[in-house]
């Protein structure tokens, strides 16, 4: 009898120990990089399964959220991905310029988390729940409203340190290789003397008469998106020549099978030029509007309007591009991209103001020349503010640069009839 009750309580303590040693086996599964949260229920976590999206409040800025030619970057709204992909949705942002309008947001019930550091004080004063990413020294944490307990339990099951850790090392591995493409760059110039840019000389002809610029200037830009290469990829997906985004194909209607075709993909950049002109109907001078119809195709439309509304409020031109330029710039800098005109947050500026400067300099080594633009479907612009500086409605002669010839230059159809 004795031999089996010391059996019997050997055997409790063996069990015992066992469990003591999965427990910490249990919490690294469930606070990995990529661990899920629980299957938590409740009529919160359940309405945002129900919509199809977590609509998330923040700031713009390099940390926490903005928009990289139409890919969301960011920190914390890489966070606020991760935990929406845990319960199977999207994210939708609602962007504020300051902390108070994130509280009214959340509070107000147009957001259901704050994916921002707020400092803990002030979640207890606005009657706000911490939860989820927090940071344990600066005191601060998301936040969601008090009385959503089930979705501050999900999300403090799904945060932990290493899933910050990891989210954060990614985005710093795509901010590095933003601008990289996979491509063959082709050269520049197939022949200055013959005027031959490319092999694709006539679709860039073609996409001028659809947009009215120069043919050149598509060359131009052609060459910076993707050196001439019809399969060049970005990190952010942006395909062939004109390097189209996704979504921007999908709303050009582009199938996506065909993304890679030179034609389509040239007919559907042109498409979109001819939209962004329409934004900019007020630039008169067709070389100033020019550079902000590339700006916006490279930055977007809506970060190029907010450089125009700064260059407003501080004294400048919103219709020249040397006024302009400098808030493009500008808008990586807090005190602009917080500035209460702002509506669409930070951008890495200097890439956007150099994709315009490169392609005008290629354009004039091309032989570009700003007469030869027209408004879409060739009816001739309003007569340019350049025009008019010049002091009367002639435009002044075009200045030749190195790549003129006296002598005519033959097209590639030309040179086969005179062959003939």
């Amino acid at each position: 009898m004795k031999t089996a009750l010391t059996s019997l309580l050997l055997g409790l303590l063996l069990a015992a120990g066992g469990c003591r040693q999965r427990e910490p086996q249990t919490a690294v599964a469930r606070n990995g990089a990529f661990a899920k949260a629980k299957n938590h229920t409740g009529p919160n976590l359940q309405r945002i399964i129900d919509s199809g999206e977590l609509i998330v409040t923040t700031v713009s800025g390099p940390d926490t959220y903005f928009d990289y030619q139409g890919a969301p970057m960011g920190v914390q709204y890489a966070l606020a991905e991760h935990f929406a992909s845990t319960l199977g949705v999207a994210v939708r942002v609602l962007l504020c310029n300051d902390t108070t309008e994130v509280v009214q947001q959340l509070k107000s019930g147009e957001a259901d988390v704050a994916a921002l550091q707020l400092p803990d004080a002030l979640c207890q004063t606005q009657q706000l729940q911490t939860a989820g990413a927090a940071n344990g020294q600066k005191h601060t944490s998301w936040a969601v409203r008090q009385e959503e307990d089930d979705l501050a339990e999900a999300l403090n099951e799904w945060y932990a340190a290493d899933i910050e850790l990891n989210v954060a090392k990614q985005e710093r591995s795509r901010l590095e290789h933003r601008q990289t493409v996979r491509r063959t760059v082709r050269a520049p110039f197939i022949s200055r003397e013959k005027g031959i840019i490319s092999t694709y000389d006539n679709l860039f002809r073609q996409a001028a008469h659809t947009t009215g610029w120069d043919w050149r200037l598509i060359a131009a830009q052609c060459y910076q998106e993707s050196g001439f290469d019809p399969n060049a990829v970005s990190w952010a997906g942006a395909k062939g020549l004109m390097q189209i985004m996704p979504a921007t194909a999908r709303h050009l209607n582009l199938p996506a099978e065909r993304i890679f075709e030179a034609a389509p993909n040239m007919e559907a950049a042109a498409r979109y030029i001819c939209e962004l002109q329409g934004h900019f109907t007020d630039i008169r001078d067709p070389e100033e509007r020019v550079k902000f119809v590339l700006a916006s195709y490279n930055g977007g439309v809506g970060h190029i309007n907010d450089a125009q509304a700064l260059a407003r409020k501080h004294g400048g031109d919103p219709h020249r591009w040397a006024d302009v330029g400098h808030y493009v710039k500008g808008l990586s800098n807090a005190r602009y991209y917080r500035d209460p005109v702002v509506r669409h947050g930070y951008m890495i500026g200097n890439e956007t103001f150099n994709y315009v400067e490169n392609i005008m300099l290629r354009w004039k080594q091309y032989g570009g020349d700003v007469r030869s633009i027209t408004s879409p479907a060739g009816t001739p612009l309003p007569e340019s503010a350049a025009a008019a500086r010049h002091g009367g409605n002639e435009r002044q002669p075009h200045k030749k640069n190195r790549y003129s010839r006296e002598h005519k230059i033959l097209t590639p159809e030309e040179m086969k009839e005179t062959r003939q």
